[in-house]
C-alpha cells in the first residue's frame, strides 16, 4: 500500500496494488473515487478535497462506548 498527496490540488491517493493498464474509476461521492481493476479488486482511493476529509471526527461510523 503506497499514500501519495497532492499538495497542490489538495488530493490523496491511497494505492493498494500497482496500477492496472485499464482502470474503472467510479464516483462514490463528490469528494471519493474509487479505482476498480477488470477483475473488481480495488485498486485504489482517491480523495478530493483531502485535508478535510483526512481530518474529520467519526461521523456516521460505528459508535464507541
Amino acid at each position: 500500500m503506497q499514500f501519495m498527496y497532492d499538495s497542490r490540488y489538495n488530493i490523496a491517493y491511497i494505492c493498494f496494488q500497482a496500477p492496472q493498464t485499464q482502470v474503472e474509476a467510479i464516483r462514490v461521492s463528490d469528494e471519493l473515487i474509487v479505482d476498480l481493476a477488470p477483475d473488481g479488486t480495488v485498486c485504489g482511493i482517491e480523495l478530493l478535497n483531502a485535508n478535510e476529509q483526512l481530518q474529520r471526527d467519526d461521523q456516521g461510523g460505528a459508535h464507541h462506548q
